[in-house]
């Protein structure tokens, strides 16, 4: 679950991180009323569960509170990478000397916490990945040993001043706090400010939660916001599917999170782009395969939708089924590929081959049936 930037600073100031006084508003009146409560010039800045704010017009510097609610009248409606922003937060504006960034994430690989900090903050954390690596401090912390000093000194010894190492050092330990209490899998400040008062202060703030640990912070849980999450996700949640929505054509079905993601490689490799992260589980019972073709067939993007089954638990003959009663209950205009293999996969070839649908297309191979997809989607 993903925080909006002023539930991240609410959040991470409870472990002592510093960060800029704001008030939050959903309409202009709101935003001069805060503005004035502020006092001096502020930023007002889009509330949305996405980045590129700032240059798609979503964050705006107000001279006075007159000027805070022009701008946020600006402001509010706007779509930013398909999310429309709904509310506003009225910061003080800072002047800034330096900018860093700092965050901590989950390395899946070494099954630890992962400390990053570079002093080339305020930009894409990709662009300085790709420009100037080594420009970019990697800490790995044991969870058994917890964040120590030893790992701020390595992962600040590029920082020359002293008080703002010191002031780096308190935020990295709240901020690696933060991650463990709340069971988080990113803490990211970027940028994080040095003030020409030599004050460090986080001026932005994203942290996004473990849904599976939700059970343990009911606080945080009842942050979330339905309305923010892609609506194809939350109709497949409803139905009980695992959907992830992208922004390509081929539409992809697998049975397993591995194979899900393989296939999406895959789809990649064949010089397509997946429409989708769709999981059946380990069943993949006919009601769950009409399911996620209901989900699929709502999306305008996909023009292919490529169905890889490898059966363990699942049976094919079960998903051939399931595929061919979807397409007596929906009316789809895009064509179907499927790959089946494993328990009974004969037999579903056989049920699928005997439905006579010209629209569904079986090959005897993953890599043969995401190359027939990519085909079929251009």
């Amino acid at each position: 679950m993903d925080l909006y930037e002023y539930q991240g600073k609410e959040l991470l100031g409870r472990y002592g991180v510093p960060v800029s006084a704001g008030r939050l508003a959903s309409t202009p009146d709101e935003a001069r009323r805060a503005a004035e409560e502020l006092g001096g010039p502020v930023v007002v800045k889009a509330q949305v569960l996405t980045g590129g704010r700032g240059k798609a017009g979503g964050v705006k510097l107000a001279g006075s509170p007159g000027e805070a609610a022009a701008r946020a009248e600006e402001i509010l409606g706007l779509e930013i990478r398909g999310h429309v922003v709904r509310r506003l937060w009225i910061e003080s504006a800072a002047e800034i000397e330096r900018e860093y960034y700092l965050a901590v994430t989950l390395d899946r690989g070494a099954q630890r916490a992962l400390l990053m900090f570079t002093t080339r903050g305020g930009v894409e954390i990709e662009q300085v990945v790709a420009e100037s690596p080594e420009a970019l401090v990697r800490v790995h912390v044991d969870p058994l040993e917890g964040f120590e000093p030893h790992h701020a000194r390595e992962l600040l010894a590029g920082v020359g001043d002293e008080r703002e190492r010191l002031q780096l050092e308190a935020i990295a330990t709240g901020l690696y706090r933060c991650f463990v209490e709340s069971d988080a899998t990113l803490c990211e400040i970027n940028p994080l400010i040095v003030t020409p008062e030599a004050q460090v202060r986080a001026l932005d703030a994203k942290v996004t939660i473990d849904d599976s640990a939700l059970f343990r912070h009911s606080d945080l849980a009842a942050l979330d916001d339905p309305s923010a999450a892609d609506p194809l996700e939350v109709r497949a949640r409803e139905r009980g599917v695992i959907y992830v929505k992208l922004d390509g054509s081929v539409g992809i079905v697998g049975n397993g999170a591995g194979l899900s993601m393989a296939t999406v490689d895959v789809v990649v490799v064949a010089g397509g782009r997946p429409a989708n992260f769709c999981d059946l589980g380990g069943g993949g019972s006919a009601a769950g395969v009409v399911a996620a073709l209901e989900v699929i067939s709502s999306d305008r993007q996909v023009r292919s939708i490529l169905f890889n089954i490898f059966g363990g638990i699942t049976r094919c003959d079960e998903v051939a089924r399931g595929i061919l009663t979807a397409l007596d209950e929906i009316s789809l205009a895009v064509p179907i590929v499927v790959r089946l293999d494993g328990t009974n996969a004969e037999e579903g070839r056989r049920i699928l081959a005997a439905g006579g649908r010209a629209d569904l297309h079986v090959e005897p191979t993953m890599l043969a049936a995401a190359e027939r997809a990519v085909e079929l989607a251009a």
